[in-house]
């Protein structure tokens, strides 16, 4: 993968900078912002810009409004806790574009912030309209794409806009390069992947990828019936995928670990039916909810001999705390490992915050989307879009 320039490969002095960020934060009922790591993380570019006297004009997407406007889908909450976070006022704009912007943005002294708004609340920006992204461009000098979280999407704001400004990177999504590119491109060994989730489908590609990568591959969560399927002989495409993956892996000289025994229950929303049962051995329609403690046991003791993990996809529905163990016992074995963990953003990501444990990771990924395509071997559109070192 090309190295691509980043912020700091760029005069920002007094410049005005646009920067797309992503704010895209969980919010309860009342609009009050449950979870502001996506905000946290974006601070070291903006702050680095601030230090430098650029004009600082942050964008995002929040929610799924789908080109109209919706009241509680505003930026304003986002730009308060972003204020408290920086510690100087952030200065919000009805909306992304047209004269109101304009005049927001020529009336910026350096060092100040702006934060528009939602970028969504136009269609155009996920049809990636020409004449928006030539819009959104006209208000700065300078592009930097700072959410990794976004970069799979082809969108005004993060691929439409770098046909008209210099487009570099940001810190974070600088960071997310480069410890997701050094774990698949040149990783310290043994390196295992742990991979889980509901569906195999929607991993397929990623499992294709790394089956001749990594040394162990260790594979939990619902998708173990599929592997397991493939085993004795299934006959559907995903079978037929799932085949192919393990074909590869055995040769490539890939250990694969599957779970040896599940917690299963009547459904996921039955937790006092769960109960442990042998991996061959899940009742007729009844669903696999987590991984079983021999599985545990098996998983963290191949972990504990590996240089490199990565984990994308939980072991379990790990939001019922009855079927949380699997997920959370592997947290806690690479929190204690002395290697370098990468945890694959989404769902595996908001486990291992949830638990407090983040800070034990070499890297927790803020993509969720945007780590499968990377880890598919796909180019991500707004990663592509920037200048080359």
């Amino acid at each position: 993968m090309a190295r691509k320039k980043s912020v700091e490969d760029v005069d920002v002095r007094g410049k005005r900078v646009l920067v797309r960020v992503d704010f895209n934060v969980p919010q309860d009922k009342s609009g009050a912002i449950t979870d502001d790591i996506r905000i946290r993380v974006s601070l070291p570019t903006i702050q680095y810009l601030r230090d430098k006297g650029a004009k600082v004009i942050l964008c995002s997407h929040l929610g799924r409004p789908d080109g109209k406007v919706v009241e509680k889908m505003r930026m304003g909450p986002v730009a308060a806790r972003l204020s408290q976070l920086l510690g100087t006022p952030v200065q919000t704009v009805k909306d992304c574009v047209g004269p109101e912007v304009k005049k927001a943005v020529s009336r910026l002294k350096g060092r100040e912030v702006l934060l528009l708004e939602n970028l969504r609340f136009h269609s155009e920006e996920e049809e990636n309209d020409p004449s928006f992204s030539r819009s959104l461009a006209k208000l700065a000098d300078i592009y930097v794409n700072d959410a990794f979280g976004a970069a799979h999407r082809a969108h005004a704001s993060t691929e439409g806009v770098t046909r008209y400004l210099p487009a570099v990177a940001g810190f974070l999504m600088q960071k997310e390069l480069q410890a997701l590119g050094q774990a698949i491109e040149s990783p310290a060994r043994p390196f295992a992947a742990v991979v889980g989730g509901a569906k195999v489908e929607d991993k397929i590609a990623l499992l294709e990828n790394i089956a001749g990568k990594v040394n162990s591959l260790l594979v939990g969560g619902g998708m173990v019936a599929t592997f397991l399927k493939a085993g004795v002989g299934g006959q559907d495409a995903t079978t037929a995928s799932v085949k192919k993956v393990m074909e590869k892996a055995k040769k490539n000289g890939v250990k694969v670990l599957l779970a040896s025994d599940v917690v299963v229950a009547r459904s996921a929303d039955a937790p006092e039916t769960a109960k442990e049962v042998a991996v061959g051995q899940v009742p007729e329609g009844w669903a696999i909810v987590d991984i079983g403690p021999l599985t545990i046991k098996e998983f963290s003791a191949e972990l504990t001999r590996c240089k490199t993990v990565l984990w994308n996809g939980p072991m379990g529905i790990f939001e019922v705390p009855r079927f949380a163990r699997g997920t959370e016992a592997i947290a806690k074995t690479l929190a204690g490992l002395k290697a370098v963990t990468i945890i694959g953003g989404g769902s595996t990501a908001e486990a291992v915050n949830g638990m407090k444990l983040g800070d034990k990771m070499t890297h927790v990924s803020t993509g969720g989307g945007a780590v499968l395509m990377f880890l598919e071997g796909r180019e991500l559109p707004g990663v592509a879009a920037l200048l080359d070192k």
